[in-house]
C-alpha cells in the first residue's frame, strides 16, 4: 500500500475517474431491460450510466427527493439548509431517458426475474441492481426500536429525523448535554459522528457554550483520530468527550422517559441524546435472499454480481466492500464500475477494468476540513487499498480553509454526476 500526496493521487484518480465516467456508445439497437431499485447516491449513478451505455433503465424509488445524509451536519450546525441537500430526478428522466417510478419494491422473484411493485404492477429485467441502503438494527440496545427514534433521533437517513435533531438542538438550554452513541463497524460514513460532534460543537459555542457533548463510541479507536482530537483541543477545548468502549462497557440501553443513555458502567444524562444504531443491508436485499449471516451482501468485487443470486447485483452501503468504506462516493463508484460490467455481459462485449476509489471531505468546523481519498483493487474476491492520502494533523490554517471551499465544489460536482 502506498501513501501518496493529495496532487499524485488527484492526478490518478483524476485520469480514473475520466474513464469511468466516460460515456460509451450504444452497441446494439435493442434494448435490455435493467430494473434499479433505490434512487440514492448508488441506485441513481447505475441508472445514469446504464442509460448511457445504451440499456433500458427502470429506476424505482418510493421518494420523490432524495437528501444527502453526508453534507448534513452542516444543516445541523445552521451552516446550510436541507434544499440545498435535497435533489430530485428529474434530470435523469428528461436527459437518459431512464423511466423513474415511485413506488415501493415490494418482491423480487430471481427465477422469474421480476420485480414487484406496491402499486402492484410487475416489472420484468434482464438484470437488477439492488441499491438498497442500509437498515438498523433496531434491539441491538435495550429500550430503542423504531418509535424510539421520534424522543432519541438516529439521523442516520437524511429527512424528518435531521429536522428532529436539529430542532433538538436548538431548543436545549445552555448547559445542557448533547449525547452521541457511535455504532460498531461496519456502519454507512465512518467519520460522520465525530464530523457531527465537531459542527455540533462549533454551534454550541456560537450560541450555547456552556454545553458539553460525549461521544460513546464501541469502539477503542477510530480512523483519523489525531485529526478530530487535534481540531476538539485546537477549536473546542473542553467541549467535547470521547469515551472508548473499555471505559464504558459500550451502550446498552436507553430510558426515553428520564432522557438517559445507559452503558454498561455509567449512565448518562442527557438534554438531547442521538443514538445511531448498529447497521444492516436495506430490507430489500435480505427479502431478496441476497445477504449472508453477516447482514450485509457479499458481490463480486470486479463486477458487484451477488454472490448469492443470479442476475442481481448490490452495490453501495448494503455490500460487503473490504476495505472500501459505506460512504456516498464508494458507492458512486461501485455503481459505474457495476454499470459498466452490465453493459458489456448484454452488449457482448469485453469488462473494463474496474475503477475503484473513495474521495471525501470531513467538516470540523465551516472554515476547518481535511480530506482523504483511496484507491481499491480487487484482490482475492475481495477489495483491497492500494494507495491513500489522508490530510496531515499539522496542516496549516489556510490549507484547512481551502479543504473547507473545496469541499463545497466537490459536493456540487459530485452530485451533478450522479443526478445529470
Amino acid at each position: 500500500m502506498t501513501r501518496l500526496t493529495r496532487r499524485q493521487f488527484g492526478a490518478g484518480a483524476g485520469a480514473a475517474l475520466a474513464a469511468v465516467a466516460a460515456p460509451r456508445l450504444a452497441r446494439a439497437q435493442a434494448k435490455p431491460p435493467v430494473v434499479v431499485i433505490g434512487g440514492g447516491v448508488g441506485g441513481a449513478t447505475a441508472a445514469r450510466y446504464l442509460a448511457q451505455e445504451g440499456l433500458g433503465v427502470t429506476l424505482v424509488e418510493a421518494k420523490e427527493r432524495y437528501i444527502t445524509c453526508f453534507f448534513s451536519d452542516l444543516y445541523l450546525a445552521g451552516l446550510r439548509s436541507l434544499d440545498s441537500l435535497t435533489h430530485g430526478y428529474d434530470r435523469l428522466a428528461q436527459g437518459y431517458g431512464i423511466k423513474i417510478v415511485h413506488a415501493e419494491a415490494t418482491g423480487i422473484d430471481p427465477a422469474g426475474k421480476t420485480v414487484e411493485l406496491g402499486t402492484g404492477a410487475t416489472l420484468p429485467y434482464e438484470r437488477l441492481v439492488l441499491a438498497p441502503g442500509i437498515a438498523f438494527k433496531f434491539g441491538a440496545i435495550d429500550g430503542y426500536d423504531e418509535a424510539a427514534t421520534h424522543i432519541m433521533p438516529h439521523a442516520w437517513v437524511a429527512g424528518p429525523q435531521t429536522e428532529l435533531l436539529r430542532k433538538q438542538l436548538a431548543a436545549m438550554e445552555d448547559g445542557g448535554t448533547f449525547v452521541i452513541a457511535i455504532p460498531p463497524d461496519p456502519f454507512r460514513c465512518p467519520p460522520g459522528p465525530y464530523e457531527r460532534a465537531s459542527l455540533a460543537a462549533y454551534y454550541f459555542k456560537q450560541f450555547k457554550p456552556k454545553s458539553k457533548i460525549i461521544v460513546l463510541d464501541s469502539k477503542d479507536a477510530f480512523k483519523a483520530q489525531e485529526l478530530f482530537e487535534e481540531a476538539w483541543a485546537r477549536r473546542y477545548p473542553g467541549m467535547i468527550e470521547w469515551l472508548p468502549a473499555q471505559f464504558t462497557g459500550g451502550v446498552e440501553a436507553v430510558d426515553l422517559k428520564g432522557g438517559v443513555v445507559i452503558a454498561a458502567n455509567a449512565r448518562f444524562p442527557a438534554a438531547v441524546a442521538n443514538i445511531i444504531p448498529a447497521q444492516m443491508a436495506g430490507h430489500p436485499a435480505e427479502a431478496a435472499g441476497l445477504t449472508d449471516k453477516s447482514g450485509w451482501c457479499p458481490v463480486d468485487p470486479e463486477t458487484f454480481a451477488s454472490k448469492l443470486q443470479p442476475d442481481i447485483h448490490v452495490i453501495g452501503d448494503a455490500v460487503i466492500g473490504g476495505e472500501m468504506p459505506k460512504s456516498a462516493f464508494s458507492a458512486n463508484t461501485q455503481a459505474k464500475t457495476c454499470a459498466f460490467a452490465i453493459a458489456a455481459a448484454l452488449n457482448g462485449t469485453p469488462p473494463a477494468a474496474p475503477h475503484l476509489f473513495n474521495s471525501c471531505y470531513t467538516f470540523l468546523g465551516p472554515d476547518d476540513a481535511f480530506t482523504n481519498a483511496i484507491n481499491f483493487k480487487p484482490v482475492d474476491g475481495t477489495l483491497k487499498t492500494t494507495d491513500f492520502f489522508l490530510s496531515k494533523v499539522d496542516a496549516t490554517t489556510e490549507q484547512r480553509r481551502r479543504m473547507a471551499v473545496e469541499a463545497g465544489g466537490w459536493y456540487r460536482s459530485f452530485m451533478r454526476d450522479v443526478f445529470g
